[in-house]
């Protein structure tokens, strides 16, 4: 069950407990705020598994009063200024745009001449209006460092100008003048000249802005709807560079790598997004919501540029456009707790229990199950964790003593992971034994997965693979999680009823469980035989793609058989077990990138499981736009 029990600051346990206040057994406040309080004293927290050297996400929890199938949203601070808090607000975008076919081919060094033809072409004229833009905001700022910022600025989109030319001469690009207009690009330079002209909904028209302050708003209008534009292309700049071998200087696309990467352009971001921030100061808070609408509007009006760019050759992203709708089936597999939600469903499935007990210990009714007193019930909880922590790190460290593989070794891997498997067995007896989940109620346990925090973009995800009708997709959970009805509530909640679980099971009587599990995945072996079992019960005529999506030691038999294996999140104990025995995690987009430059027409076999290869992201963003580009 990889029950890993951590033990923070007491206030995140009040966190997690408030997230069940809704559910039915709480129906006074004052017993439940008196359950929190004597818990967050004395009770253990019960985040579960191999959590003892990574990051524990339940510090993210917040107490949720949301509908159900509740996602995380990322905090920002309140001090940070509009610009870095809108980019951080739709990183979604920027990720999409990384992802997008245009910019891995770009970044490969393999995108097609007249791609990139074209695209400097259809630049040109954007550049054109960016200038106009920042002409327009000039003339409407009040304050004369903020015209003289944005002077700057508009001189050096004329200088970037001057290096699209050089692009047009060296790769004898037709001009703008000469090439067709396409209608993402035309639709975003008309909603920049709009912006700069002040047509934006809630504000006077043209010639009627009475006041500087009126005038200034515009500006700020204006530098919002510009410095996404800014912020993206120093971001690109970033990540393609970092992809650049130091002594390379035969990719064709370097030149514009490194101007995107250059310390000018960076600092031209950075002015951007400085003056984006002292024009908002004055701005009430309806005006900084227009300006992040702006903000959000050129973010997508940008990608939808990049999607745009015609490449006339075969790319590895989307995966899903490797899928022939007659001849394929795309398979997903994917962990549940911590892969995709932000609480351990052991650590709800533990509090429930408590603090079922103590409502027990008042009310006492005759009908309830037999179970142990919630004092008696806490202790057994604490000894269960710490007995559970200190096995899984000896456990650990003993697959670690054996000799490091100079390289991948899948065999000695999967022997190593049968010692794990076996520890894991032993510890869910040990809970089964303890009756620590006696008497829980089905109801409340269905509530409780209602308003399980999901990681953002999980649940969309899902649905958008699952709604998608020309892909034939079967998605699968696999998961050490104890009750396969609270996986099954917290994705319905959702809206998503047609996910596959495969999970462990509660028993129950009169809708109490009795203590007892229906033992289905308990350690990787079993993650494995189930992975193995859905393969082998799906082969047909079609060929399959494979995805496995996790975060955990028990996810890496699993992730390595995949086609695709995909690390979210960054678990130290499974990157020092998969290195120990010659697994390489790489990051996803060099990853995708490299397969770019093999990536032939008529080669199908981008993609092979056993690799020993895994790719690492940080978010569903990432893998949304991998798998879908959407």
């Amino acid at each position: 069950m990889r029950l890993l029990f951590q033990k923070p600051a007491p206030q995140i346990l009040i966190r997690n407990l408030n997230t069940l206040s809704n559910l039915p057994f709480f129906n006074s406040n004052s017993f439940f705020k008196s359950s929190v309080s004597s818990l967050s004293l004395s009770g253990p927290d019960f985040s579960r598994r191999r959590r003892i050297s990574s990051s524990c996400p339940m510090a993210t929890v917040s107490t949720p009063k949301p509908p159900p199938a509740t996602t995380t949203t990322t905090k920002i601070d309140d001090g940070v200024g509009i610009a870095s808090k809108c980019w951080i607000k739709y990183r979604k975008e920027s990720t999409l745009s990384l992802y997008s076919p245009f910019v891995v081919s770009l970044a490969s060094g393999k995108l097609n001449v007249d791609a990139f033809r074209h695209y400097i072409a259809q630049d040109v004229y954007f550049l054109k209006a960016f200038a106009q833009a920042y002409e327009l905001a000039e003339e409407c700022a009040d304050d004369d460092d903020a015209k003289i910022g944005i002077n700057e600025l508009r001189k050096n989109v004329v200088q970037e100008l001057k290096m699209h030319n050089s692009f047009i001469q060296e790769w004898e690009t037709a001009p703008a003048k000469e090439s067709t207009l396409n209608p993402a690009t035309l639709k975003y330079t008309e909603f920049l000249l709009a912006t700069a002209s002040g047509k934006v909904e809630g504000v006077k028209a043209p010639g009627k802005l009475a006041t500087p302050f009126e005038k200034t708003k515009v500006a700020a209008y204006t530098l919002g709807a510009m410095t996404p534009c800014m912020r993206l292309y120093a971001f690109l700049g970033k990540e393609l560079q970092a992809l650049l071998d130091e002594s390379e200087s035969t990719h064709p696309y370097k030149k514009w790598i490194d101007n995107y990467y250059s310390d000018g352009f960076q600092a031209s971001a950075l002015q951007t997004e400085d003056l984006l921030d002292k024009l908002s100061v004055s701005l009430t808070g309806e005006e900084l919501d227009i300006i992040e609408k702006l903000y959000h509007q050129a973010m997508k009006l940008e990608l939808d540029f990049f999607l745009a760019q015609p490449l006339g050759q075969k790319t590895v992203v989307p995966l899903s456009k490797l899928h022939k709708e007659t001849k394929d089936q795309l398979i997903i597999f994917s962990d549940f707790d911590l892969t995709c939600t932000v609480v351990d469903s052991s650590a709800i499935l533990a509090q429930i229990a408590i603090i079922t007990a103590q409502k027990s210990d008042q009310s006492q009714l005759e009908t309830q199950i037999a179970r142990m007193s919630s004092a008696d019930l806490r202790s057994r909880w604490g000894f269960l964790s710490k007995q559970y922590t200190e096995e899984y790190e000896q456990c650990i460290e003993s697959i670690l003593v054996s000799d490091k593989a100079d390289k991948f070794d899948y065999e000695r891997l999967r022997n190593a992971l049968e010692q794990l498997s076996d520890f894991e067995k032993r510890a869910n007896l040990r809970v089964i034994e303890s009756g620590v989940l006696k008497g829980l109620n089905l109801e409340d346990i269905r509530r409780a997965g209602e308003r399980l925090i999901l990681q953002d973009g999980c649940i969309n995800f899902f649905k958008s693979i699952t709604g998608n009708k020309n892909l034939d997709v079967k998605v699968h959970i696999l998961s050490y999680c104890w009750c396969a009805d609270l996986i099954r509530s917290a994705f319905s909640a959702g809206g998503l009823n047609a996910l596959n679980v495969h999970a462990n099971e509660f028993t129950y009587e009169n809708s109490l469980s009795t203590g007892e599990i229906v033992k289905k995945v308990e350690s990787p072996i079993d993650k494995l035989k189930a992975f193995s079992d859905i393969l082998q019960n799906s082969s047909n005529n079609r060929r399959n793609l494979i995805v496995y999506i996790g975060d955990s030691v028990g996810d890496l038999l699993c992730l390595l058989e995949a086609d695709v294996g995909i690390v979210l999140g960054s678990s130290t104990s499974l990157r020092r077990v998969g290195s120990h025995f010659g697994v390489t995690f790489v990051p996803l987009f060099p990853g995708v990138v490299e397969k770019q430059k093999g990536c032939v027409e008529g080669n199908s076999a981008v993609w092979t499981g056993l690799s020993g290869i895994l790719y690492t992201v940080t978010s569903w963003a990432e893998i949304s736009a991998f798998i879908l580009g959407q």
